[in-house]
């Protein structure tokens, strides 16, 4: 009898980990964001020499990228907030932006320069980044106040 309860505990969880409900409720790590800094270009040149390229958001799909294209559609500029489980445990569970921005240098290695991506949407670019405050150098989340100057070959 005993044994019966300890199997009508043990298998409901494990077909809850292995579908990822679980580990989706387990927190207690790092918070990370991806913001999306509007920039301009200057003179066609890339910002950066490894920078030569920028994704078309438009080829961007909101279910295979939610962080990215949160970032990309939020007034802030700045996605959902993604809270790391404990020892690595929710990661094999989970999507992350981590996943996105390893996709996207798969997918377009010249748009990619270390943990920073550029993306255009809509004729406008775009520096994202993951970090793990919602704001940027300047303590401001609001996107109108982040506008950088960078230099991207289109």
């Amino acid at each position: 009898m005993r044994r019966r309860y300890l199997l009508l505990l043990v298998v409901p969880v494990a077909v809850l980990l292995a579908l990822g409900a679980l580990p989706s409720l387990i927190g207690g790590g790092d918070v990370y964001y991806v913001t999306a800094t509007e920039i301009d270009l200057e003179d066609g040149e890339p910002a950066h020499e490894n920078v030569t390229e920028t994704i078309p958001a438009d080829n961007l799909s909101t279910n295979r990228f939610p962080y990215t294209m949160s970032a990309l559609e939020a007034d802030d500029g700045v996605s959902d907030s993604y809270e790391e489980g404990r020892f690595g445990f929710k990661e094999s569970f989970t999507h992350t932006p981590f996943d996105e921005f390893g996709e996207l240098e798969i997918w377009e290695s010249n748009a990619v320069d270390g943990d920073a991506v550029w993306v255009e949407q809509n004729g406008t670019f775009y520096r994202l980044e993951i970090t793990q405050t919602p704001e940027t150098d300047n303590g401001s989340a609001d996107r109108s106040d982040r506008l950088g100057v960078a230099r991207i070959a289109h």
